[in-house]
């Protein structure tokens, strides 16, 4: 039951991780970052700041969910 429980758990991670660098790559940084990516330019897209709070709550969501599963990873392997 210990390895089915690591098991899931290392899937888990791995899968936020993989959302989390999606997360922070569809961030603006110097260019206009989600907004650009849909054509908008920086600012002039109609609701691009609604969709950039979005992310942010997203991916802070995915980042406790990867310190989560790091945790109970180091737990279980120790």
């Amino acid at each position: 039951m210990r390895n089915f429980i690591t098991i899931v758990t290392i899937v888990i991670n791995v899968l936020s991780l993989v959302a989390l660098v999606t997360g922070v790559l569809l961030h603006s940084g110097r260019g206009g970052g989600l907004s650009d990516m849909f054509g908008g330019g920086g600012g002039a897209a109609l609701g691009s700041a609604a969709a950039e709070r979005n992310l942010n709550r997203i991916t802070t969501v995915f980042a406790l969910v990867w310190v989560i599963t790091v945790v109970a990873l180091g737990m279980f392997l120790a």
